[in-house]
C-alpha cells in the first residue's frame, strides 16, 4: 500500500516528509519521491527503490521549503521506475496518489485527443492533467479539485500541490484512509495516523468521499457532495500500538477497513491493470497435471475458493486438504502435482512440515505467504507472497482476502499459460479483479446495517451459515470467524446439503447466515432459504439490491454489492466478517485477542 504525507507550515518541510515517510516503510514500497513549492515553483525528487536512495537524491540536490508532498510507491500502473515514482506532475499541478483510478484509460485517451502528453505509464498522472486543465479555465482550485474527483472512477488519496497557492494542499479520499494532523502554525496530511505521528497527536479522520483544503491554519473539509463539514479532532495515544490502531477500536477493525488497498496491493504483484494481463510466473502451468494444497484454519477455506477458480480457469485438478490430516496419511501424489502451502505466517509447523514431506518427493512446491522471510518462503521452490501488511488482529481477516486475490489472479495466470484462456477474456477477468478494491470499499459502508443484524445475532446460541460454490468455503470461514470471536457456535454448509441433516437444527432461535450473490446458483439457494424460513427460522439473506427475496416470513436482507462471480468471494467476505466483529463487540468479548487462540501455530 501506497504512503502518504503532506506538510505546510512554518519549518523545513522535507525532513519532516522524510521522517513520515519511513514511519511508514511497513507498507511496503518500491520507489519514493517527495515535491515542494520553492521560491514559487514545484520541484521534485524522486528514486527507484528504498528511502535511502531518495535521501541520496536529496543530498545531491536539496528542497528548502515550508510546504510538501511525499509518497512511497507500490507499483499498480507502470514498472518501478523513477519516471513511474510520484509525485506526478502535470502544469501547475503535482500530486501524489494512493488507489486505482479505474477509469484511467478512457481518462488519457480524452485528454491526448487534447494534446496532452503523459512522461509515465500510471494511472496517476492522468489526474493531474485533468486538474491542470480545470485550473486552466480559471475556476477556484477547491471547484475544480471536485470537478476531478466526480470523474474519477476508483479508489484513491489523494495529495496535490498547485503553483499559484502557496502554502496549500488538496487532500481527497474515497476507498483509501487519509487522515488531517492538526499542529500549532502548520498542517498535516498523512495515509494514517503513524504518518503524522511523530508531529502531532491531533487528527482528523477524512470520511469516504470527504476532500479538504489545508494551509498552515487549518483546514477547510467538504463532503462527497460538496458541503462544509467538520470531522472531529481527536488525540491519540503517544504509544506506536495505539497510534496504528487509530480511530478504530480494535486492530480487526482497522484490518477490515485495509482490505481495499491490501487486495489492490495483492492483485498487483500478479496482474498487469494497464495492459489488461496476467503476469507470467516462474512456475510451468502447462507441465502441471494436477494441483495438491495443504494449509489450516483460515488459509485452508481460502485455498479452497482458490481451487474453484483454478478447475474452471485452467482446468487444473486441485485438491485441498488440512495440514493436519495430510501429513498423517499417505497421500498418492503423482509426478507432475505442485505441491502448494498457504499460511499468513509461513510458520505454521503442520503445513510447514507437509510442505518440507512434498519437497522430499522431488515435487515443485510453492508456498503463498504473507511473510516473505519465512520458513516456507525459504522452503519452497517458488514464492507466491500475499501484501496484506502486518495482521495484528488473531482472526485473520486482510490477510484472508489477499489469500483469495492471489490465487485468483493465480488461476487467471494458470489459464492463460494453459491456454484455455483467450487475450479478450484475459483483459475481462483482470479488469474485474481490479473491480474488487473498489467494491470492498463499497462493502465497508454497510456498517450501521451490520450492527443492527449483528446485535439480533449477539443472542443467538448457534448459527448456521450456508453457500454455494466458492461461497460454500466464504460460509465456513464465516462461521469460524462468528466462533473464533465471539465464542457462538457456528457452522458452515454447503446449502444443497441443508435437506441432508442440518435442517434438523432450524427452529425459531437458530438464525440462518446465507451467502447469496446473483449468480447462476442464486434460484437454488432461495428455495433452500424458503425451506428454513418455512419451519420458523429466522434469515439472514446477503444479495444484491436487485436479487429477489425468497417468499417466506423472517427473512432479513444485507444488500451487498453486486459483482463479478470471479471476486464475489472477495467483496462478501466484508459483510461475513464485519457480522462477527459486531456480534463480538455486542457480546463484550476481546476481539483482537480471543481466548486460547494464537496469531500463528507453531506447534503441531
Amino acid at each position: 500500500m501506497c504512503g502518504i504525507i503532506g506538510v505546510t507550515g512554518t519549518g523545513p518541510a522535507v525532513p519532516r516528509l522524510i521522517e513520515s515517510l519511513k514511519r511508514l516503510e511497513y507498507r511496503g514500497y518500491d520507489s519514493a519521491g517527495v515535491a515542494a513549492l520553492v521560491d514559487g515553483r514545484i520541484e521534485r525528487r524522486r528514486a527507484k527503490g528504498k528511502i535511502a536512495a531518495l535521501e541520496a537524491v536529496l543530498h545531491a540536490e536539496p528542497l528548502s521549503s515550508t510546504v510538501g508532498i511525499g509518497h512511497t510507491r507500490w507499483a499498480t500502473h507502470g514498472a518501478p521506475t523513477t519516471v513511474n515514482a510520484h509525485p506526478h506532475k502535470a502544469g501547475r499541478v503535482t500530486l501524489v496518489h494512493n488507489g486505482i483510478i479505474e477509469n484511467f484509460a478512457d481518462l488519457k485517451a480524452e485528454l491526448e485527443a487534447f494534446g496532452n502528453t503523459f512522461e509515465s505509464q500510471t494511472d496517476t498522472e492522468v489526474v493531474a492533467h485533468l486538474l491542470d486543465r480545470a485550473l486552466s479555465d480559471g475556476n477556484d482550485p477547491v471547484v475544480a479539485f471536485k470537478s476531478v474527483l466526480d470523474r474519477l472512477t476508483g479508489a484513491y488519496a489523494l495529495a496535490v500541490l498547485i503553483e499559484g497557492e502557496d502554502g496549500m494542499i488538496l487532500g481527497a479520499r474515497r476507498g483509501s484512509p487519509l487522515v488531517v494532523g492538526w499542529g500549532e502554525g502548520e498542517m498535516y496530511l498523512g495515509s494514517d495516523a503513524l504518518a503524522v505521528g511523530p508531529f502531532t497527536q491531533k487528527i482528523s479522520y477524512l470520511e469516504e468521499g470527504d476532500y479538504v483544503a489545508l494551509d498552515r491554519t487549518g483546514a477547510r473539509m467538504f463532503d462527497v457532495d460538496g458541503a462544509p463539514v467538520e470531522r472531529p479532532v481527536v488525540t491519540v495515544s503517544a504509544s506506536a500500538a495505539q497510534v496504528e490502531k487509530g480511530e478504530y477500536r480494535h486492530f480487526m477493525e482497522k484490518e477490515i477497513h485495509e482490505q481495499p488497498d491490501s487486495v489492490q496491493r495483492t492483485l498487483s504483484a500478479y496482474l498487469d491493470f494497464v495492459n489488461g494481463r496476467a503476469l507470467k510466473q516462474d512456475v510451468d502451468f502447462k507441465a502441471i497435471t494436477r494441483i495438491q494444497v495443504v494449509a489450516c484454519g483460515t488459509a485452508f477455506y481460502a485455498a479452497q475458493i482458490g481451487r474453484y477458480a483454478f478447475e474452471k480457469l485452467a482446468g487444473l485438478p486441485c485438491d485441498v486438504e488440512i495440514a493436519s490430516e495430510f501429513r498423517y496419511r499417505s497421500p498418492a501424489l503423482m509426478p507432475d502435482t505442485l505441491a502448494v502451502a498457504v499460511s499468513q505466517s509461513g510458520e505454521t509447523a503442520d503445513t510447514l512440515a507437509c510442505l518440507t514431506w512434498c519437497k522430499g518427493l522431488g515435487l515443485p512446491t510453492a508456498a503463498l505467504v504473507n511473510v516473505h522471510t519465512s520458513s516456507m518462503a525459504r522452503e519452497a521452490r517458488y514464492l507466491w507472497p500475499t501484501h496484506a501488511g502486518p495482521e495484528i488482529g488473531v482472526a485473520s481477516t486482510k490477510a484472508f482476502t489477499a489469500q483469495v486475490a492471489a490465487l485468483l489472479a493465480l488461476a487467471v495466470t494458470a489459464g492463460v499459460a494453459r491456454g484455455r484462456i483467450g487475450a479478450d477474456e484475459e483483459a475481462r477477468l483482470v479488469q474485474a479483479l481490479f473491480e474488487s478494491p473498489r467494491l470492498i470499499a463499497e462493502a465497508l459502508q454497510m456498517e450501521d446495517r451490520m450492527r443492527e443484524v449483528a446485535h439480533e445475532l449477539s443472542r443467538a446460541t448457534d448459527v448456521l451459515f450456508l453457500g454455494r460454490g466458492p461461497m460454500f468455503p466464504l460460509a465456513m470461514e464465516g462461521a469460524l470467524k462468528l466462533k473464533e470471536i465471539s465464542y457462538i457456535h457456528a457452522e458452515g454448509y454447503a446449502a444443497g446439503e441443508l435437506k441432508h441433516g442440518p435442517i434438523a437444527l432450524i427452529d425459531e432461535e437458530t438464525p440462518t447466515v446465507a451467502l447469496a450473490p446473483l449468480d447462476e446458483m442464486f434460484e437454488k439457494t432461495a428455495s433452500n432459504l424458503q425451506e428454513v424460513a418455512a419451519r420458523g427460522g429466522p434469515v439472514v439473506m446477503v444479495a444484491p439490491l436487485k436479487a429477489p427475496t425468497p417468499h417466506g416470513t423472517g427473512i432479513t436482507r444485507i444488500e451487498a454489492p453486486d459483482c463479478h462471480p470471479l471476486i464475489a468471494p472477495l467483496v462478501y467476505a466484508i459483510p461475513v466478517q464485519m457480522l462477527a466483529y459486531f456480534t463480538a463487540v455486542h457480546k463484550g468479548t476481546d476481539v483482537d485477542q480471543p481466548r486460547n487462540l494464537a496469531k500463528s501455530v507453531t506447534v503441531e
